[in-house]
This record gives structure tokens, C-alpha cells and sequence, in this order.
């Protein structure tokens, strides 16, 4: 590892959460509802061209949780979602799902859907921030909560949803050199994404483009 990669890990180590409190609010942003609304980020980062020529569109809003474990080296809570799903079936994620009219916030329904899926308690769960807001080619607009979560919890995974839970160190997946850029085909046309490979998960699409807006907005900012 790098100077770079080796003061990136001790930044994330030292002073994420103060971090990420200073840089990250809980203000809603109009996107979220209005796709005329500027700010989203996306499927789109790396494939500005891709939506007109793909007849893609994102009207359906999301929120998902970001999890930060606050152990002595902090780590990311992620999910391996069921094969059997409708939507980004196998796939590593952050829990989380469409949002609920019966949701108060965003937040209320990451904070649902974590349970539901893992069974993460709120009362262990402290939000810090929203990211930018995600717009994804399956059809979502994904806003996602950075939250510190306190690490004495028990999971009860729903074997529905989730096939299992791991942890990843938040030092690694702040550290750019392990945000890979990938290419492959989707419906005829070449579309980049982020990949970041750890152990035996790989994370891709969706996923590393949030912890991707996680780094630009915490510490590339």
C-alpha cells in the first residue's frame, strides 16, 4: 500500500464519524420525488450518455442503509441478497428497499427495511447524513443514510431477502486504489461501473457506486 492508501486508512480509523457529521445533513433532497430536481448521482456517474440511448428512467424512490460499524477499526455492514429475488438477485447490498407512504422519512424506511432484513435494532442505530441521491437502470432513485451503528448487536437475518451478512473494513473501501473500473454489456450497450473485490464478496454496481459517493463526499470533498 501507498503513503496515500496508508494516511486514507488512518483518516478513516481516526475521524470518519466526525467527518462524515460535518459533511452530511438529514435535508431530504427534492430529487428524491421531483426527476427535474438537480443533485443525483447514479448508474449515470460513469455513463452520462447511457440513459437517453438506453430509454431508461428512474421514478421510483428508494433508501437503503449505510451502515458503520463504530468498532476500533471501524467496518460497513453489507448483505448478500437471495438468488431468488426479483431485483439485483445475489448481489452484495446495503439493507434497504422502496420507500413506504406509511415511511415518516428516508431514514425511517432504511431504518425499516434494515430491521426487516437483517434484524439491525433502531435503538443501536444513529443516522449522520444522507448521501447524494442514487438513480439507478433498474428504475430507482436511492437515497442512502449514513448511520454509526453501535457494534454490541445481534442479527436475525430474513432468509428471504438475505442469504448472509459480513462486515468489511471502512478503511479498505475508502481507500480509491480498490475502486475498480469495470465494463460489460447491458441490453447492447457498454456500460462502466465501480467493482471493489474483498475476500470472497464481490461488490459492484450500486453498492460501490454509494461507498464510492461515501468517499468523494467524506474525504474527497
Amino acid at each position: 500500500m501507498n503513503e496515500r492508501g496508508a494516511n486514507l486508512q488512518r483518516q478513516a480509523t481516526a475521524s470518519f464519524f466526525d467527518r462524515a457529521s460535518a459533511r452530511l445533513t438529514l435535508e431530504v433532497p427534492p430529487a428524491l420525488t421531483d426527476p427535474a430536481a438537480a443533485g443525483a448521482r447514479g448508474d449515470l456517474d460513469l455513463n452520462p450518455d447511457m440513459w437517453v440511448r438506453a430509454g431508461v428512467k428512474a421514478t421510483r424512490p428508494a433508501a437503503v442503509l449505510v451502515p458503520v460499524i463504530d468498532r476500533a477499526e471501524p467496518t460497513v455492514l453489507l448483505t448478500q441478497r437471495n438468488a431468488e429475488l426479483a431485483s439485483h438477485a445475489g448481489q452484495v447490498s446495503f439493507p434497504g428497499g422502496k420507500i413506504d407512504p406509511s415511511d415518516a422519512s428516508p431514514v425511517a424506511a432504511a431504518l425499516r427495511e434494515a430491521r426487516e432484513e437483517t434484524g439491525l435494532a433502531p435503538t443501536l442505530i444513529e443516522p449522520i447524513g444522507y448521501l447524494d441521491l442514487y438513480l439507478t437502470f433498474s428504475g430507482f432513485r436511492i437515497l442512502p443514510t449514513v448511520a454509526r451503528v453501535k457494534p454490541d448487536f445481534t442479527l436475525a437475518i430474513n432468509p428471504r431477502e438475505v442469504v448472509e451478512t459480513f462486515e468489511v473494513p471502512l478503511a479498505f473501501l475508502m481507500t480509491p486504489e480498490n475502486h475498480q473500473r469495470k465494463t460489460r454489456d447491458w441490453n447492447g450497450l457498454q456500460r462502466e461501473y465501480y467493482a471493489i473485490p474483498f475476500e470472497n464478496h464481490y461488490i459492484w454496481g450500486i453498492t460501490a457506486g454509494i461507498l464510492r459517493n461515501l468517499y468523494d463526499r467524506v474525504y474527497a470533498a
